[in-house]
């Protein structure tokens, strides 16, 4: 390991701005988009709020594109650079976050592709029972952990393809929406609260999306080439996700005028079903269902890496035991015994939005205090004296643990979530937040505070 390349060489620095854009754009076209849609109305904003939330979640891809300018300039990518904020050791902390994050969306993803399964049975007369339920299961995991097996260029390959024919039928349906919508009804509904509605949902938007998303930005963007533009950088990554976000959430926003009892449902996509015409739904769904299948499997491979990182050596076939263990028992409980997929994912995205916000509050911070010069490849080699950077842990515990603290959910409540805190997930911003603060305050104690080897 301490011979260990930190930086991309030149000749592997191929990606250019618009390939970038393309790369994000693919990423971000899918189900969940229309999904985030859907938790965006349960907040029960005015259609007004409502797109305004999808625009300004949407517009947290910033965040990636800001890590994205910093992996093109020092052609390093995401948790080598991180090892500079959190010491070489102390980076086993993110990267263990990093693990539950990819763990977490590939369950996300195979319950959502299991209960499309069961919306597609259902359109064809078969009735929705434990028993469908559990075979659609079976199936779609089944496929996910046999997809293993599949060469990688082969499965970019085929999300390519699934991604633009998704994108096509996306805009068919935006345009059936658009003929369905009852506007009138959709204009006189009441606003919402900004502090307790509105933000809340911004919030959750931009944990699924920019802020999870920051974890891989400088991966994509260290890849570019030298003679692209920093600038160029930031907004092809910002509007390479956004731009497909946005348009989904607000096919979602759309939906709930043409389907109202969007904003309470557990299963969005069976409301979806209601919406569409049956040839559209199976289309639009085994569509759907089969980009799911290479996103599962990049997120599998992923899992794997990450573990490796932090110091758990796993071969290919336990970690398909273990992750597939995972990818069944996580659906069994939120499909069979909560039965309530949107509350659990909102879960999710709560906690796992407090950890994300604090930790890319405290990767820019420290690029901006400290890293302005560039970064030093001896602070990100393995063997470097940088093993502990406290200034990065402490921030980063002290933002997390104050984020939960404002936190109230199904399984959690913080003794000051009350107020605006109650019942939404502000704890994410507050993470952010209190992050930055402590990294500022932590400035002049030192010049870095880091354990360092004998």
């Amino acid at each position: 390991m301490n011979g260990e390349t930190i930086k991309v060489p030149q000749k592997d620095k191929t990606l250019t701005p618009g390939k970038l854009f393309y790369n994000w754009f693919a990423a971000n076209i899918g189900i969940m988009g229309i999904v985030f849609g859907a938790i965006i109305v349960s907040y029960h904003l005015s259609f007004v709020q409502a797109t305004l939330a999808s625009l300004v979640g949407a517009l947290s891809f910033a965040f990636p594109g800001w890590v994205a300018m910093i992996g093109k300039r020092e052609g390093v990518t995401t948790f080598k650079l991180s090892r500079a904020a959190y010491g070489t050791q102390g980076n086993k902390l993110p990267n263990g976050i990093a693990w539950v994050n990819m763990v977490g969306w590939l369950a996300v993803n195979v319950i959502t592709g299991t209960l499309l399964l069961v919306a597609l049975l259902q359109v064809m007369h078969i009735a929705k029972s434990d028993w469908t339920v559990a075979v659609a299961l079976a199936i779609f995991a089944g496929i996910v952990i046999l997809s293993g097996l599949v060469n990688e260029n082969v499965l970019a390959k085929i999300q390519t393809w699934l991604s633009w024919l998704f994108g096509i039928l996306t805009v068919v349906i935006l345009v059936l929406f658009l003929m369905k919508a009852n506007w009138q009804q959709a204009l006189a509904q009441p606003s919402g609260k900004w502090l307790g509605g509105f933000w809340p949902a911004v919030s959750i938007v931009a944990a699924g999306s920019g802020i999870s998303w920051s974890m891989a930005a400088a991966d994509w963007g260290a890849y570019v080439k030298p003679q692209a533009s920093q600038s160029a950088t930031f907004w092809h990554t910002l509007l390479g996700g956004a731009v497909p976000l946005f348009i989904l959430m607000w096919g979602g926003v759309l939906l709930s005028t043409v389907e109202p009892g969007l904003a309470s449902a557990a299963n969005p996509i069976e409301v979806m079903s209601h919406a569409l015409p049956s040839w559209m739904t199976v289309i639009y769904f085994l569509v759907a269902a089969g980009g799911l299948i290479p996103q599962c499997m990049i997120s599998l491979r992923s899992a794997r890496i990450n573990l490796e990182t932090v110091g758990i050596r796993i071969s290919q076939r336990n970690s398909l035991i273990l992750h597939g263990a995972i990818v069944i028992l996580v659906p069994v409980y939120v499909l069979f015994i909560s039965e309530n997929f949107m509350g659990n994912f909102e879960l999710f995205l709560g906690f796992l939005g407090t950890c994300l916000a604090a930790w890319v509050a405290v990767f820019l911070c420290d690029s901006v205090l400290y890293r302005r010069e560039g970064y030093a490849i001896s602070e990100m080699m393995p063997a470097s004296t940088n093993r502990y950077n406290w200034k990065g842990i402490s921030s980063w515990v002290i933002a997390v643990i104050t984020g939960f603290l404002f936190t109230n959910n199904a399984v959690w409540t913080g003794p000051f979530a009350h107020g605006i805190f109650r019942d939404n997930s502000l704890g994410v911003f507050v993470a952010g937040i209190v992050a930055v603060i402590c990294m500022v305050a932590l400035k002049p104690v030192g010049k870095r505070l880091t354990e360092e080897v004998d």
